[in-house]
């Protein structure tokens, strides 16, 4: 796959912060109070208290070897706050290790480039769904009808799924073979069978995997089964159903699921539009 463009996507972010405390928060009460020459206008527009701007400003200036601020107490004009030259060095010295240190975040994030693999994990991780079951993979085949069409989807783990949408949807995804895709299933329109032959379903998926663990409510029951390639799916069933099929941890068990179950979705990174 070709990986997204690292300049409109940071992977890797970071913020600068000095000694535990000296952040952009920090300097940008600095920078006001040089601004406006009062802490109590500084705090209100760094969103602060007038109590906690004091408390940061007089553990930075007693720490500092030099003091950083200077306050005039009556006078012509009022009196006021401002930086001194230790404070205006101080500022200076943050904007150029922040400077850096941007430079220093967008350097590796250009190297993520190099690494297609890392690329995909991470653009998987962004993908947020309410839906329980996500499964990954690409788009094998597309076969289109007049209104309908199937597409398959094969899974890292070697196996399949055969996904039934529209045409005017296939078209609006920019679906091709190839693409990277994301599967999302809703775990209640999955049927577990225990049965190899599956002679009492029409499904048309059927994944095979173990049951993994079980975790058991009032009315339905979670089961988790882990598939060949490592994938994980969940299903919903009844507590009759459940004991039906006898399931227990460890147990071969079929996951079966309907063409239009699943919901597809498509890496933009592999979209032709």
């Amino acid at each position: 796959m070709k990986p997204t463009d690292n300049e409109s996507q940071p992977w890797i972010e970071g913020e600068l912060r000095l000694a535990g405390m000296l952040d952009k928060r920090m300097i940008a009460l600095l920078q006001a109070i040089e601004e406006s020459g009062s802490i109590n206008q500084a705090a209100k527009q760094s969103g602060l208290s007038y109590k906690g701007a004091w408390q940061m400003l007089e553990r930075l200036n007693n720490g500092a070897p030099q003091a950083l601020l200077t306050t005039a107490i009556g006078g012509s004009k009022g009196g006021g706050t401002s930086l001194t030259a230790a404070g205006h060095a101080m500022l200076a010295l943050f904007t150029r290790l922040e400077r850096q240190h941007s430079e220093f975040i967008a350097e590796l994030n250009r190297r993520l480039t190099d690494d297609p693999d890392t690329i995909l994990f991470l653009q998987r991780l962004t993908v947020k769904t309410s839906t329980r079951n996500q499964l990954f993979g690409s788009v094998t085949s597309i076969g289109r009808a007049e209104e309908d069409a199937q597409v398959t989807v094969r899974l890292q783990g070697g196996g399949q799924i055969f996904v039934s949408m529209g045409t005017a949807a296939l078209t609006e995804l920019s679906v091709d073979v190839g693409a990277d895709a994301v599967l999302m299933i809703n775990s209640a329109d999955i049927l577990l069978s225990t049965d190899a032959g599956h002679q009492r379903t029409s499904a048309r998926n059927c994944l095979f995997g173990h049951v993994m663990r079980i975790r058991h409510d009032i009315v339905d029951s979670e089961v988790i089964i882990l598939l060949p390639g490592g994938e994980i799916l969940a299903a919903m069933v009844t507590q009759q159903s459940l004991q039906d099929l006898a399931l227990v941890p460890g147990m071969p068990v079929w996951a079966l699921f309907k063409a239009n179950a699943p919901i597809l979705g498509i890496s933009p990174a592999s979209r032709t539009d």
